[in-house]
């Protein structure tokens, strides 16, 4: 064979050994690179929604917990953005926020619920000093509202509101200024006295995680029973919390039977503080007891 001939062979010889590595680097790199059906179950495929592989995000959609908000600053879209998170102890303050949308414009257009458009719950981290506030809006789309403090601490301001039909809970934190002492929770009581010496007893039924409860408050006054005026829309208006992490839930008034009812889905076991307020005489009393639930 001429020198030319012999370069020729030993050139197609290098060509196919490099094509042959390249097929088998293929086939460990791309396994549908074997040949055959072109299914992508063997090992390394990548799973198709719903397979195995996607655990991940199915699960966390599995495991979110149903009817608790007041765990974030940002959800579905929106954003709480409170102008100044530090209040003065005991003095006259205001409070001033937005509630900001995608494209970072302040929302404006807010569906009235329990006859407001906002509700602003403050509530000191150890749950005491509950406020339930309304602020009003401006043109620009700010919130404000005065509030007075009277003992420092960190505090939870949460933004309870419905936009474009859906119910939405934000929550963002605030400091009150100087040394805090804080209180352990108080232990679960049927009984408690309003902040105008109103008698108010509680019986729940159905007190287990995960699982709806009927929360039933009877209310007194010289032992004589109180039928309370409406308020906000109903015979009286309750926020729960959660011990911890103050996770915020919500809860459904109901018209049957004596008393102010209503139903509520605890996620977890633990203990939650509710705040009943309720009008009589034209005042509105605000009450609070600590229920434990047991899984």
């Amino acid at each position: 064979m001429s020198p030319v001939g012999k370069q020729l062979a030993i050139f197609v010889a290098v060509l196919a050994a490099l094509f042959a590595g390249g097929a088998i680097a293929g086939q460990l790199i791309d396994p549908e690179a074997r040949g055959g059906d072109g299914s992508r179950s063997g090992h390394g495929a990548v799973p198709a929604h719903g397979e195995k592989g996607a655990e991940t995000t199915s699960q966390g959609a599995e495991h979110a917990e149903p009817d608790v908000d007041g765990l974030a600053v940002a959800d579905r879209g929106l954003r709480l953005e409170v102008d100044r998170p530090e209040l003065r102890r005991g003095a006259r303050e205001t409070i001033a926020f937005r509630i900001v949308g995608e494209s970072g414009e302040a929302a404006r257009d807010f569906d009235v619920t329990h006859e407001k458009r906002m509700h602003l719950i403050l509530a000191r981290r150890d749950l005491t000093g509950f406020q339930h506030l309304h602020p009003q809006m401006r043109p620009d789309g700010t919130w404000r509202t005065e509030v007075t403090v009277p003992e420092a601490g960190s505090y939870r301001l949460f933004a309870d509101f419905s936009h474009a039909g859906e119910a939405v809970t934000l929550a963002s934190d605030l400091r009150v200024d100087g040394a805090a002492k804080l209180r352990e929770l108080p232990p679960e009581e049927p009984t408690a006295v309003s902040d105008g010496g109103y008698d108010v007893r509680l019986d729940v039924t159905g007190a287990s995680a995960g699982e709806e409860s009927e929360l039933r408050f009877t209310i007194t006054r010289d032992g004589e029973p109180v039928r309370t005026e409406p308020y906000l829309g109903a015979g009286g208006h309750l926020v729960a919390l959660r011990e911890g992490d103050l996770a915020f839930l919500h809860v459904h008034p109901t018209e049957e039977g004596a008393g102010v009812g209503f139903g509520a889905t605890f996620p977890t076991e633990g203990r939650y503080r509710l705040f009943l307020q309720f009008k009589h005489d034209g005042r509105v009393q605000t009450v609070a007891f600590t229920q434990e639930i047991a899984r």
